[in-house]
């Protein structure tokens, strides 16, 4: 990365969790997690911004890392939205996902008849399509077409990785990339989607620049991830271009806002996964600690958020106990007619990232 020297700080944290997906098994394990800061800073040389005081030395992605959001008919959909784009850009011959995860998105895609190997040395399934390695020179695969979802924003050198992918691709290949939008952060005020694994944070242009030209490229998922897809052959060291230049919104930092609701209201989360872990953790610095917490993911239930040692629940073992008016905080607005329609009118929904 680059020194800190030439960067331009943009904002600070201290303390978070490294792992903010990472689920635990006692409150005592939960609260005594591994801490690290954040030091939002935008590089003066190629623009990109991200956190100078990440470790990558810490960062032991193990069995209790839990993010699968497919459980969600919501996230379903997007993911079908995602599929139709690598469809229609890549054909279904020849592809490959880097990070495949689960294989949740590589299933549905093999489902579709996609000829499609996925790389993972985290994968936990046993499908024959799936190898428990790194994507990297020597492999002996080759894709015509290279899937990255939501891996680039948690590599240091986003640059170099894409050209090490590259030369494991033979030089070229076209790549679909979705990862989430900064643009999007700071215009919904949304310092809950800032935290230790993400040490890149994106923005359209910045693609625009890393790549000659993009064949398709946009906003989904609630204008909250970008997607590009481009030529891996026409990658290139992006330059600064004041024009672009990182603004933060004013006000970004006050964690809780000016509404009322947020102000005073004890209220409980749904959503026990990124959002909610850094949403509960200042809550709680502000002296102003949730109820508790909502999850539909049945690997999350029963198990404990990182930092603040809240116990994620299912809706039905908290819902008939609170309440009529009881504030529900919505974590993200794309499930918002989904939570509304599983926890019924009793309750009030502020919705977090509306700001």
């Amino acid at each position: 990365m680059t020194q800190i020297a030439e960067c331009r700080l943009l904002y600070e944290q201290t303390q978070f969790p490294i792992f903010q997906n990472r689920m635990y098994s006692s409150v005592a394990e939960a609260r005594d997690c591994q801490r690290g800061d954040i030091r939002l800073v935008e590089d003066q040389r190629s623009g990109l911004i991200y956190n100078a005081a990440f470790r990558a030395d810490v960062m032991d992605y193990d069995e209790n890392y839990q993010n699968e959001q497919a459980v969600s008919a919501h996230f379903r959909a997007h993911l079908d939205i995602v599929a139709d784009i690598v469809e229609r850009n890549m054909g279904l011959d020849g592809l490959v996902e880097v990070g495949c995860g689960k294989g949740t998105f590589l299933e549905m895609l093999a489902e579709r008849g996609a000829q499609i190997t996925g790389f993972d040395p985290t994968y936990e399934g046993d499908s024959p399509q799936v190898k428990r390695e790194y994507f990297r020179p020597g492999v002996g695969i080759q894709g015509r077409g290279l899937i990255l979802r939501h891996v680039l924003e948690h590599v240091i050198d986003p640059v170099d990785f894409l050209l090490d992918l590259r030369k494991a691709n033979n030089g070229g290949g076209l790549i679909y990339i979705e990862v989430p939008c900064f643009d999007w952060i700071c215009d919904h005020h949304a310092w809950f989607d800032i935290f230790y694994e993400h040490v890149n944070y994106f923005r359209l242009g910045d693609f625009q620049r890393m790549f000659g030209a993009l064949i398709d490229s946009g906003h989904i998922f609630g204008d909250q991830y970008i997607y590009v897809v481009a030529d891996l052959s026409t990658l290139q060291r992006p330059v600064f271009n004041a024009a672009q230049r990182a603004e933060l919104p004013a006000g970004l930092c006050d964690i809780l806002g000016d509404a009322q609701e947020l102000e005073n209201a004890p209220g409980v989360i749904w959503g026990g996964a990124s959002k909610g872990v850094i949403f509960a953790l200042m809550r709680e610095r502000a002296g102003k600690p949730v109820q508790a917490v909502i999850d539909i993911n049945p690997a999350k239930q029963g198990r404990y958020l990182a930092a603040t040692g809240l116990q994620v629940r299912a809706p039905d073992e908290v819902l008939p106990g609170l309440a009529d008016g009881t504030v529900i905080f919505v974590m993200n607005s794309n499930y918002l007619e989904e939570i509304k329609a599983s926890a019924g009118p009793r309750f009030r929904y502020c919705v977090v990232d509306q700001g």
